[in-house]
């Protein structure tokens, strides 16, 4: 009598090839979503730790830090994106070495403390070792089952690996040097992994998915504003439960839940897979200025963490500082997405240039109005720019609809 198999054995091993570029209604896999969810605890992390530092009024001093550590949580989730694009086999292998990543994301979240609190990036670092690991491992198995995209998988695999060996290398010697130091090395690294895609693709792109890439960095926006509504509903349930509800704290919750319904509205209306489909050789501007947008996401959950800790007077921080941490990632957030989006939709591109920039100056002169009004009218005040915008643009987008359907009715008579 043989021995029972394991049902994991059973399962179909496929050969790794390029998909299909054209593939119809491509969307997020189960295991990308399951994949995604391990970032929620990376960002819930690096988000604590800004608001922390915001409420101690030292921002000047976490902001270093809160920038490397969002690269490594930002990169990781990148590259694991544009891979599993083009690469996707959701075979046993594959599914194995994507549960090895996740295991690396959870290394990397729990390191996010030591890192702001103690300049200790051991944890990140091995984190971080783990999942390039995992993915170098499918590039190298993308080389020998790929014969069309052999020499791009190759230059992939070298690169990370090599400069994975360089963030080994600077571990042993950054508690050596001084902070102004530590953050140039940093940046230097950084560089080189952005360096790696245009090396790797100079003769010739990974066969990626627009639709499916734009529908994965549109999931990642909401996983970053779900750590808003997170770091706002704590912060709100404190107060709540110390009988400090007021007024204030209803048109704080109420102006916070609009302007980060807004920010989904504004992000949402740039058709980016139309875009990327158009324009594939602006994909890297695209894809990698994406950090902006999604690190000042991030921060502006810090800062509604600290507005909420405001109200029960926890936040060691003034008035006028405690708006800008709202006012700050908004505005940055509105010039990323036109600086991003204009290259690659041009014409096409739905808020237009004069909304995005007026907007973005309004929301950083409603500041200096915190020290007269109070915090939640200062939040209001920035969601009914955010809104002005949504309007703007509808409407725009609803002339030029109906310019577009009368010429074509004059044409058609």
């Amino acid at each position: 009598m043989t021995a029972p198999r394991l049902w994991i054995m059973t399962l179909p091993v496929i050969r790794m090839r390029h998909r299909d570029i054209d593939e119809k209604h491509r969307a997020s896999t189960p295991l990308e979503l399951l994949f995604d969810l391990t970032f929620v605890a990376a960002v819930q992390a690096v988000v604590t730790q800004l608001a922390h530092g915001i409420e101690g009024g030292q921002a000047a001093e976490e902001l270093p830090n809160f920038f490397m550590v969002f690269f490594a949580i930002w990169w990781a989730w990148l590259t694991f994106t544009w891979f599993a694009s083009a690469y996707d086999t959701d075979d046993v292998p594959y599914r194995l070495f994507t549960m090895l990543q996740m295991g690396g994301v959870l290394v990397l979240a729990a390191g996010v403390p030591a890192a702001f609190n103690d300049g200790d990036f051991l944890l990140i670092t091995v984190g971080y070792f783990i999942m390039r690991l995992a993915l170098v491992a499918q590039w190298l198995r993308a080389a020998v089952q790929d014969p069309e995209g052999r020499a791009t998988a190759l230059r992939y695999a070298a690169g990370i690996s090599i400069v994975q060996a360089m963030w080994i290398a600077r571990l042993f010697i950054a508690a050596e040097l001084p902070t102004g130091a530590q953050i140039a090395t940093f940046a230097f690294l950084a560089g080189c992994e952005l360096a790696v895609p245009l090396w790797a693709e100079r003769r010739g792109y990974i066969r990626w998915h627009p639709h499916h890439i734009a529908e994965r960095y549109g999931l990642f926006t909401i996983i970053l504003l779900g750590e808003s509504v997170l770091a706002a509903t704590v912060g709100v349930q404190a107060i709540v439960t110390a009988g400090d509800a007021s007024g204030e704290f209803v048109l704080l919750a109420a102006s916070g839940l609009a302007l980060l319904f807004g920010i989904w509205w504004v992000y949402y209306l740039e058709p980016a897979g139309d875009g990327l489909e158009k324009r594939r050789r602006r994909s890297f501007i695209w894809g990698f200025g994406h950090y902006f947008v999604f690190a000042a996401l991030a921060a502006l959950g810090a800062g509604l963490e600290v507005g909420v800790q405001s109200l029960s007077h926890e936040a060691h921080v003034d008035s006028t500082t405690v708006a800008y941490s709202i006012a700050i990632p908004v505005a940055v957030f509105l010039v990323a997405m036109q600086v991003l989006y204009r290259p690659l939709l041009g014409s096409e591109t739905a808020i237009r240039p004069a909304s995005s920039l007026v907007g973005a100056g309004a929301v950083m002169l409603i500041p200096l109005l915190a020290p007269a009004v109070s915090f939640g009218v200062t939040v209001l005040l920035i969601t009914l720019v955010v809104a002005a915008i949504i309007a703007v643009t509808v409407l725009q987008q609803r002339s030029r609809t109906l310019n577009t359907t009368e010429e074509g009715v004059r044409h058609g008579a």
